[in-house]
Parts: C-alpha cells; sequence; structure tokens
C-alpha cells in the first residue's frame, strides 16, 4: 500500500511533469504562431526618389567645364569636395536638389553654371538601407531600390539558413513608426507561394529568427 506521503509526493511530480510539457507545447505554439500582422504585398509608391548617403559616388557634370567635371565618393561625414567647392553637404539630398547646391557654390567663380549629378555607385543614406539579421545566409545592410521586394533581399542575402524559422520572420518598418509585421520566407523561398512575397520599404529590418526544431 503506498502512503499519503508517497502518494502526495508522486503526484507532485505528475503535476511538475503536466506543467512542463503545457510550457513547452505553448512555447511551441508560440513559435510556429505569427505573432504579428502578415506584411501587406502592396507598399511601393511611385514617388520614391534616391538619397544621397556616405559611400555613394557622384558624377559631377558641369556644363562647358570639362576641368571642373568630376566623379568624387561623398565621404563619411556626408560631404564632397570637387574644384572650386571644398566640404559641400550631400547626404541626405536628391541628386537634382545637389546639382543646384553645386551651382550656387560655383555661382562665386563662373557665370551661370549648368551642374548636373549622376549617382555612379549606390550605398544610400543609414536610415534607407533594409538591413538583414539573424538566419540569413550573408546577413547585410542593402540600398532600397524602387519597387524592390522581399523576394530581391533574400536572393541578395543568399537566402535563409537550414535553422532558420522563415515563416516566423519579422519585419519592423519604420517607415511606420517601427510596425512589426510577419513575412512568410520558408512559403516564399523554399515551396515557391509567390503570394508570400512583398514589397520592402526604405529602412525595413527583416529579423529572421532560428528554429526551435
Amino acid at each position: 500500500m503506498v502512503s499519503f506521503a508517497g502518494r502526495h509526493g508522486f503526484l507532485g511530480r505528475v503535476g511538475q511533469l503536466v506543467l512542463l510539457v503545457a510550457a513547452v507545447a505553448l512555447m511551441a505554439g508560440c513559435v510556429s504562431r505569427p505573432k504579428h500582422p502578415p506584411a501587406p504585398r502592396v507598399a511601393a509608391t511611385s514617388d520614391y526618389q534616391y538619397i544621397i548617403g556616405p559611400g555613394d559616388a557622384v558624377n559631377v557634370i558641369v556644363w562647358r567645364n570639362a576641368d571642373l567635371t568630376t566623379t568624387v565618393p561623398v565621404r563619411p561625414d556626408g560631404r564632397i569636395t570637387v574644384p572650386l567647392v571644398e566640404d559641400l553637404v550631400a547626404i541626405g539630398k536628391t541628386p537634382y536638389a545637389l546639382a543646384r547646391d553645386m551651382e550656387k557654390a560655383l555661382g562665386k567663380y563662373i557665370r551661370d553654371p549648368v551642374v548636373t549629378v549622376i549617382v555612379t555607385a549606390f550605398v544610400g543614406p543609414f536610415s534607407e538601407q533594409i538591413r538583414v539579421v539573424g538566419e540569413a545566409a550573408r546577413p547585410q545592410a542593402l540600398p532600397y531600390r524602387q519597387d524592390m521586394t522581399m523576394l530581391d533581399v533574400m536572393i541578395a542575402v543568399g537566402g535563409i539558413t537550414d535553422f532558420a524559422d522563415g515563416n516566423s520572420a519579422t519585419l519592423v518598418r519604420a517607415a511606420e513608426g517601427g510596425k512589426l509585421y510577419t513575412v512568410r520566407l520558408e512559403d516564399l523561398l523554399r515551396r515557391g507561394d509567390i503570394g508570400a512575397n512583398v514589397d520592402v520599404k526604405p529602412g525595413d529590418v527583416l529579423v529572421i529568427p532560428q528554429s526551435w526544431f
């Protein structure tokens, strides 16, 4: 016959085991169940304009002044130096806006300058880069391009690792105050579900968690 104390100890151990199994099941459910609303498929806007960032290369063309025409990098401090003009701020401007500022600066030295600025190497400002962290094959920051989609991002980073929980990936949308969305990378990349492809926006951060199983 089992004593009351023995039965009490046995039932206590059973209760602990039941609680442990329930906790594991709950965690598994949390991992597999999306935590956030799905990302909207369409997010790109037609009025997007490229913003110059540090690390870009810009070709400054001064009409009828070949000696002032040059290609220069945008320094880490966001400025450029060209003939006759030193330390002109380029970061945060469109090529059109930078050309107009260049004309004002050159106007002190030549009459009615006409300037065209062409970006020849693209990095973009940090605030507009697409960042991919976690279980990507090559986590990195990417320059945003008009009409860029999640599939474009995945191709650039080499897809996801074998340890990724792709369907629980989270998209942090800076343009919407850090709103969180769920994206289905597993369905997109390994099941060919094009319906899982979504637009990305400047400043998006993609977090790919590791699978528990």
